[in-house]
C-alpha cells in the first residue's frame, strides 16, 4: 500500500512516523493522557480543516458555479467531493468530541471544565478557559450532526427531498455551517489558551 497513491496507506504512515518518532525521542514513553490530547488534536485539526475548506473554499466556489451558466456547474463537487468530505467531516467531529470528553475524564477535569472553572465555588481559569471551548465545541458538534448532516443528505440527494425542501435545507445547513466556522474561532482560542494564557 503506497502512503503516496491512497488516503488509508498515508493515515497508516503517518502513524508508524509518530510511534518511530515517540521511541527515538529520549524520555518519552506511553502516556495515555498524551496520547487522548494528541488524538484530540489530530481529529480536530481534520474537523476544523474540513470546516474551514467548506466555509473558505466550497460554499463560495458551488455559488460561483451556479451563478456561471455557461460553465460546468457544480455536479462533480456534489456528487464526488461533498459527500466524502461530509465524511470525514462528521466523524472527525465526533472523534474530536470524544476524546476531548476522555481527556477531560482522565484528567479529572470534565465536571469542573463543563461548570466553566466554578465547579468547587471559586473561579480556576484553566477549567473555565478550555470549558468555554469545550462548550463550543459541543455546540458545533450538536450542529453537525443535528443540522448540517441531515440537511445535506437531502441537498446531495442521498435522502429524498422535493426542491422546497432542499432550498430549506440549503439554508439551515448554511447557517450552521457558518455558525460553526464563527464559533471555531473563540473555540481555538480557548483551547490554545487554557495551557498557555490568552493572548492579550
Amino acid at each position: 500500500m503506497n502512503p503516496f497513491n491512497s488516503v488509508p496507506g498515508a493515515i497508516i504512515s503517518g502513524v508508524v512516523l509518530a510511534i518511530v518518532a515517540m521511541l527515538v525521542i529520549p524520555g518519552t514513553g506511553f502516556n495515555e493522557l498524551s496520547l487522548a490530547r494528541w488524538l484530540h488534536i489530530l481529529s480536530g485539526v481534520m474537523w476544523i480543516g474540513l470546516l474551514y475548506y467548506f466555509n473558505v473554499a466550497q460554499i463560495p466556489a458551488l455559488a460561483t458555479a451556479a451563478a456561471d451558466k455557461g460553465g460546468p456547474g457544480g455536479a462533480g463537487i456534489t456528487k464526488y467531493v461533498a459527500p466524502r468530505a461530509l465524511f470525514w467531516f462528521r466523524w472527525a467531529a465526533l472523534a474530536t468530541f470524544l476524546t476531548g470528553v476522555w481527556y477531560l475524564i482522565r484528567r479529572d477535569s470534565f465536571v469542573d471544565a463543563f461548570a466553566l472553572g466554578f465547579a468547587d465555588g471559586g473561579f480556576d481559569y484553566y477549567h473555565g478557559v478550555i470549558g468555554l471551548g469545550a462548550w463550543l465545541g459541543t455546540i458545533m458538534l450538536f450542529n453537525v450532526w443535528a443540522l448540517i448532516w441531515p440537511n445535506q443528505k437531502k441537498i446531495l440527494g442521498i435522502v429524498p427531498a422535493t426542491d422546497e425542501e432542499k432550498a430549506k435545507a440549503r439554508k439551515v445547513a448554511l447557517y450552521a455551517s457558518r455558525t460553526n466556522f464563527i464559533l471555531s474561532v473563540p473555540m481555538l482560542l480557548c483551547m490554545g489558551s487554557a495551557g498557555h494564557g490568552l493572548p492579550f
